[in-house]
């Protein structure tokens, strides 16, 4: 925003038509405004607020006070114009407070209602149109334009009576939705959503890794036995910090026991095969003595059958030969 130009008549304490030509003053990229006390310094910023927002800062606005100067001839109204551009547009906003003036017949006084206009410059037609008499259209046109509220202008703008203390006293929140519209901060609050929305898919997922890895935990957990009773598995939820790393030490010192016993069970099998080997030779031999011994018996016994038999095997032998 770029102030050109402002009048003020009976305002304040101008009592006739004051102009500040601030493309003049501007020259310089910088200028002072400076007087002394009741010269009406405040009341030039009073009146570039009033011109935009149609109030003047703070306390000034308060009820049954009035921004007519005593000091303004009966038949002068009182009126701020103020040529600006903002946005790209060159406006001119002209502003009337509500205020008394004298009759038009008769003596006595009558009171004129808040007036505002709102004329644009045509650069191409070089000349001015007007654009809208409304108070809350102008308003709204302004707001919209500069971006802030006139609280907002005030405090961090003109910054008048020490009105910026409240600024700087303001909560991060209230000063954080203030500067986010004076600097345009939704690109990065843009950003932010989208790196909050992509740290709730990351989070998503770890939760979703961890309780697939709890399973896994409690699935060797069941295999694994005792492998692991020296070390308790580990009872972290999903989510939890460093839970991947204690499932993982838990998940060793489980594959650790497990590898151990499982060499110790497979000495024992080799100790228990050899003796079974050992033990099936024995077998074998036995069996076989029986064998022979039960081939003896039976040899024996054949012979003690022919022994008995053997007077009958002579008489047949000798009437054989004869």
């Amino acid at each position: 925003m770029r102030l050109h130009r402002l009048e003020i008549t009976g305002f304040g304490p101008f009592g006739t038509t004051q102009t500040v030509d601030f493309d003049a003053l501007s020259e310089a990229g910088l200028f002072l405004l400076h007087g002394p006390t009741g010269a009406g310094k405040t009341s030039v910023l009073d009146a570039v607020c009033y011109a935009l927002y149609g109030a003047v800062p703070g306390a000034r606005q308060s009820p049954g006070t009035s921004l007519r100067s005593d000091h303004a001839p009966a038949g002068t109204a009182t009126e701020v114009v103020l040529d600006l551009t903002v946005g790209g547009r060159r406006l001119e906003i002209t502003r009337r407070p509500e205020q008394l003036r004298p009759k038009k017949r008769g003596s006595g006084f009558t009171k004129d209602k808040a007036q505002s206009w709102l004329r644009e410059y045509d650069p191409e037609r070089g000349a001015w149109q007007g654009l809208s008499k409304s108070h809350q259209e102008i308003g709204e046109e302004i707001t919209q334009l500069i971006g802030m509220s006139r609280e907002q202008f005030c405090q961090v703008v003109l910054l008048p009576q020490g009105d910026f203390a409240r600024f700087l006293r303001a909560d991060a929140e209230a000063r954080g939705r203030l500067l986010g519209r004076l600097f345009d901060t939704r690109r990065f609050a843009a950003v932010e959503e989208h790196l909050a929305g992509l740290r709730r898919v990351a989070e998503q997922q770890v939760r979703d890794g961890d309780e697939r890895l709890l399973g896994l935990a409690h699935r060797i957990a069941q295999a694994a036995g005792p492998a692991a009773a020296d070390w308790p598995a580990p009872d972290g939820k999903p989510g939890d910090p460093g839970l991947a790393d204690s499932v993982l030490a838990w998940a060793a010192v489980a594959r650790a026991g497990a590898r151990e016993a499982l060499d110790v069970a497979a000495s024992a099998l080799a100790a228990a095969e050899s003796r079974h080997a050992a033990a099936r030779r024995a077998l074998d031999e036995e069996r076989d003595l029986a064998a022979r011994q039960r081939r003896y018996e039976d040899a024996v016994r054949r012979r003690e059958e022919l022994d008995l038999r053997r007077a009958d095997r002579d008489a047949w032998q000798a009437r054989l030969d004869r």
